[in-house]
C-alpha cells in the first residue's frame, strides 16, 4: 500500500517511464521527434480570404476513405491504461496503394499528441479530414497533429478539416498550419514552418450544432517525403519527460533544482514537480508558482514555460537574484494524459479539468487537485506572491492575461492587479498586449486555476494566454516562432524582478487621499520600472477623468468599466 502523505506534498520521483495510454488506443512503435528551428526572418500572416472564396462543395460521399482510426469510445469512459496502449499488432488503417504510381496520400496519427480520425480523398490531390474528439466526449475539436507520406512535389494539394469545434479562429485572420519536412530537417536543419496558400475558415454545416471548416493549399517540398501538420508547434509528454531528464542528470542545475513527483494522472503518468531555489535556507522567501498544459492542445503554453524554466535554470545573474529571492514550485505539464493522447482540452475523465479546481476530487482530476491542494499547504507557511497558469488562445493574437478583479475591491488593489500585466507589456512590447488583458471574474470562470488561487489568497493571480498565431505589435504582423514562444517566459522572469525589485525606491498608493503618490526613500539614480507604471496608470486615470496633468482626483469616482479601460 502506498505511505500516507499530506495533499500537495510531493513524492519521491518515479523513474522515468515511457507514456501509459488507455488501452482502447493504439499506437505505433516508432519514436517521433523533431528539431528545433527558427526561421531567418517572422513568416508573415496570410491574406483574408473573403466569403466568397470558401462556398465550395466538398463530395465527400462520392469520395474514398483512405484512413480511419475510431477507437469505440464515445459514451464510455476511461477504465485503465498501460504503456504503448492497446496490446496485440496494429491495424492497417491506411488504403493499401495500388503501385508506385498509386499518389494516394498515406496518413498516419497514431502516436503521441496526434488525434486524425479519418481522411477522404474527394479528388486526385484533395483531402477531407476528420479530427478525433477529445476521448470519451463527442466535443473539442481545434487540435490537429498527423503525418503524411507517399507525396509528389509537382502538385498543389487541398486539404478540409470538416469539424472544427469554434465559430472563430485566428485562421480567418492569417493564421496558417504548421508543416515539418524530414528531408528538410535531415538535409537542410530546417523544422517547423508556415505553409498554405487560400487559407479559409468558415462554417460547413447548417445543422446543429454547427461544425466549421478549415482549408489550405500547399505544395510538398519533395518527393517521397514524411511531413508532419500541426496546429502549433507540437511538444509532447516525452518531450518534457527529455528535458526533465537532462535536467536530473546535469550536476550544477541540479544543485537548486529537485524533481519529484506532484501526483499521478488517471492513466499513471507522473505529474511533475519542480522546485528551483538557491541552495541554502529557504527562511523568508516568498513562493512563486507556475503551471502549463492543463488543456493539451495549447502548446505554444508548454514552449512559453521552456523559456521560463531555461532562464530560471541559466547562470544569468539575474536567474541567480531570482532563485536567492524566490521558491519557485512549477509544474510544466498538469494534463499529461490529455496531451499523450492528442486532446484538445480535456482529460480522461472526459471534462475540462480548468473549471474543476472548485470541486475537484483527485480520484478524477489529480493534477489540479494535488496543485491547489499543495498552494494551500505553502500558504499556511509563506507568501505566495505570484501565481501564473500558461495557456493558447485560438481567437485572439498577441500574448496577453486575464487577471482578478472582483469588481468590490478597493482601487489600490484593483490598480496592482493590472500593474504586473502592464510591466510585462513595457519589458515585450513588440509581443504581449496589455490593451488585451481582461479581470474580470465572470461565474463560468469560478472554477479555473487562476480564480481559485486568487480565492485562497494569492493576490496576482493569472493566466497568461499566448496566441496559436502571432504578433500584431510594434510594426509586426507575423507568427510566433518557437524562439518568440519561450522569449516570452523569459520576459516573465524579467517583469518578476522588476515587479519584486529588492533594492528600488519604494512606492506607496496613498488612496485615503484620492490619489496616488509615489514616495522614493533611499539614492535610486534611476526611476524604478514599477514606479514608471504607477505613475503611468495615475496619468491615465486622471486623463480618463478629464482633469489637468498634476491635478488630482479620486479613484472613488471611477467606475469599473472606466477602470477597465
Amino acid at each position: 500500500t502506498q505511505p500516507w502523505r499530506a495533499p500537495g506534498e510531493p513524492q519521491a520521483l518515479f523513474p522515468f517511464t515511457a507514456p501509459r495510454w488507455p488501452v482502447e488506443c493504439e499506437v505505433i512503435q516508432e519514436t517521433i521527434e523533431h528539431i528545433e528551428w527558427v526561421p531567418p526572418e517572422p513568416e508573415p500572416f496570410s491574406p483574408p480570404m473573403g466569403s466568397e472564396h470558401t462556398q465550395y462543395t466538398l463530395n465527400e460521399e462520392q469520395g474514398t476513405i483512405v484512413y480511419h482510426c475510431s477507437p469505440a469510445l464515445q459514451g464510455s469512459c476511461f477504465t485503465r491504461a498501460r504503456v504503448g496502449g492497446a496490446p496485440g499488432p496494429l491495424s492497417s488503417l491506411a488504403a493499401p496503394l495500388e503501385g508506385p504510381q498509386d499518389t494516394t496520400l498515406l496518413f498516419e496519427s497514431r502516436f503521441e499528441s496526434g488525434n486524425l480520425q479519418k481522411a477522404i480523398k474527394v479528388g486526385p490531390y484533395e483531402y477531407v479530414l476528420t479530427l478525433r474528439p477529445d476521448l470519451y466526449t463527442a466535443k473539442h475539436t481545434q487540435w490537429f497533429y498527423f503525418r503524411v507520406q507517399n507525396m509528389r512535389r509537382e502538385p498543389l494539394y487541398r486539404f478540409t478539416i470538416a469539424n472544427m469545434a469554434k465559430p472563430k479562429s485566428l485562421y480567418g485572420q492569417g493564421l496558417r498550419p504548421l508543416l515539418y519536412s524530414q528531408r528538410d530537417a535531415q538535409s537542410h536543419g530546417i523544422g517547423w514552418h508556415r505553409v498554405g496558400t487560400d487559407v479559409c475558415y468558415y462554417r460547413g454545416s447548417v445543422g446543429e450544432p454547427p461544425v466549421f471548416r478549415l482549408s489550405w493549399t500547399m505544395r510538398f517540398p519533395h518527393n517521397d517525403d514524411t511531413c508532419f501538420f500541426a496546429a502549433c508547434y507540437p511538444y509532447t509528454y516525452s518531450d518534457l519527460q527529455r528535458y526533465l531528464r537532462a535536467l536530473v542528470a546535469d550536476p550544477a542545475r541540479s544543485q537548486y533544482c529537485t524533481v519529484r513527483a506532484l501526483c499521478r494522472s488517471l492513466a499513471g503518468n507522473t505529474v511533475y514537480l519542480l522546485t528551483i531555489t538557491s541552495p541554502g535556507s529557504a527562511a523568508g522567501k516568498r513562493v512563486v508558482v507556475a503551471s502549463a498544459r492543463v488543456h493539451p492542445g495549447e502548446s505554444g503554453g508548454s514552449w512559453a514555460m521552456r523559456g521560463f524554466l531555461d532562464f530560471l535554470l541559466s547562470t544569468h545573474a539575474d536567474a541567480q537574484l531570482l532563485r536567492r529571492l524566490f521558491v519557485f514550485k512549477v509544474v510544466p505539464m498538469l494534463n499529461p494524459d490529455g496531451v499523450v493522447v492528442g486532446n484538445s482540452r480535456c482529460s480522461l475523465a472526459g471534462q475540462d479539468p480548468n473549471r474543476a479546481y472548485g470541486m475537484a476530487l483527485p480520484s478524477s482530476f489529480p493534477g489540479v487537485w494535488h496543485l491547489r491542494a499543495m498552494v494551500q499547504r505553502v500558504l499556511v507557511e509563506r507568501e505566495v506572491v505570484l501565481y501564473c497558469d500558461f495557456h493558447g488562445h485560438s481567437r485572439k493574437n498577441n500574448a496577453f492575461m486575464y487577471g482578478c478583479d472582483a469588481g468590490r475591491d478597493s482601487a489600490r488593489t484593483r490598480l496592482r492587479q493590472r500593474v504586473f500585466p502592464l510591466m510585462l507589456s513595457k519589458n515585450g512590447p513588440d509581443k504581449f498586449s496589455f490593451a488585451s488583458c481582461k479581470f474580470q471574474v465572470q461565474k463560468s470562470k469560478e472554477g479555473t486555476g487562476r480564480v481559485s488561487m486568487w480565492r485562497l489568497g494569492v493576490s496576482h493571480s493569472y493566466t497568461l494566454e499566448v496566441a496559436f498565431s502571432g504578433s500584431t505589435l510594434g510594426g509586426r504582423s507575423s507568427h510566433f516562432s518557437v524562439e518568440d514562444l519561450k522569449s516570452l517566459g523569459r520576459l516573465l522572469c524579467d517583469t518578476l524582478l522588476d515587479f519584486c525589485d529588492p533594492a528600488p525606491a519604494k512606492v506607496c498608493l496613498d488612496l485615503a487621499q484620492g490619489a496616488l503618490v509615489l514616495r522614493a526613500h533611499g539614492d535610486t539614480g534611476t526611476v524604478p520600472q514599477l514606479q514608471q507604471c504607477l505613475a503611468e496608470a495615475d496619468a491615465l486615470l486622471q486623463q480618463q477623468m478629464g482633469h489637468e496633468p498634476g491635478s488630482r482626483g479620486s479613484w472613488s469616482d471611477v467606475s469599473p468599466s472606466e477602470l477597465e479601460s
